[in-house]
């Protein structure tokens, strides 16, 4: 009897699971095996794809070293930014916010998502632009600032569009953190910020690693926001790859980079998550 519970139980999960494992078979695991065929093969002389087995375009990775150094560099930097940002917000929100109002507060996190992010990117170029804040630099003497198509107006532009993917996941975590062991480490004596750093930050930080590794994750392929805000001059491998498929034609160059984007993430994320899952695995028991 248990046996056959057991298996009704087997056969109902996986055909729950099954919509969402071919969707993602067939949109993700295959994309990627075509992509990486293509990496090892070469450029047709007309475009495209020529079937072949040569380790020729990896070789030829330093030669978008540029994008590949914006994207690295950038990326990160901009999740931090978000990051730093978000916390005190999702903190108040979760922790402080009058429950009175606090879905009227989450709401207004998740308003910009409303609008196009064309359409945010756009403002931030007038924003940036010659007609916005160095046109009033100008008028207190402040001239020749230029703020846009600069490594800073794309990290502005990844802030604001970026943010409230950020805040959501910090806020879930500490909304459902148990205040009991916030008023158990008052009552013991620890000050505010020992709390914060021996409570309240490490039960918090699943949410923190999933807000970074999501916002890092999209952030590795933009293409918008370093195309609009960076002027062609600040590119990200999102760029590079729309300029070797749609331009150049060339598959399997921009296979190749894809790939190796693909694995450099998988790698470093997958690392960065289990340091982080172990610490606040650690702390939980502690604590409890």
């Amino acid at each position: 009897m248990k046996t056959t519970t057991a298996r009704r139980r087997s056969l109902v999960t996986a055909a729950l699971m099954a919509p969402a494992a071919i969707w993602l078979f067939v949109f993700l695991v295959l994309p990627f095996v075509a992509m990486l065929v293509f990496a090892f093969g070469e450029r047709a002389p007309e475009g495209g794809y020529m079937p072949a087995f040569t380790l020729a375009q990896f070789t030829s990775l330093p030669s978008r070293a540029a994008a590949f150094w914006n994207t690295l560099m950038l990326a990160p930097i901009g999740a931090f930014i978000c990051l730093v940002v978000a916390y005190p917000v999702a903190y108040y929100l979760a922790l402080r916010a009058d429950r009175r109002y606090r879905l009227l507060l989450v709401s207004l996190v998740i308003v910009p998502f409303w609008t196009s992010l064309l359409v945010r990117t756009y403002a931030w170029m007038y924003i940036l632009g010659s007609r916005g804040i160095p046109n009033l630099l100008a008028l207190v003497g402040l001239d020749d600032v230029r703020l846009i198509n600069t490594p800073f107006a794309v990290l502005v532009g990844i802030v604001y569009g970026y943010l409230p993917l950020m805040i959501m996941p910090i806020y879930v975590s500490l909304e459902k953190l148990d205040r009991r062991l916030i008023d158990a480490s008052s009552d013991l004596g620890a000050r505010p910020v020992t709390t914060f750093f021996k409570v309240t930050l490490p039960l918090s930080l699943p949410g923190v690693m999933t807000g970074v590794a999501l916002v890092t994750i999209l952030l590795l392929g933009e293409y918008l926001i370093p195309q609009l805000l960076g002027g062609g001059k600040v590119f990200f491998i999102g760029n590079a790859l729309v300029d070797l498929f749609l331009q150049s034609r060339n598959w399997p160059f921009g296979s190749a980079i894809a790939v190796t984007l693909v694995v450099v993430v998988v790698v470093v994320l997958t690392a960065a998550m289990r340091i982080a899952w172990r610490i606040a695995g650690t702390r939980q028991v502690d604590l409890l």
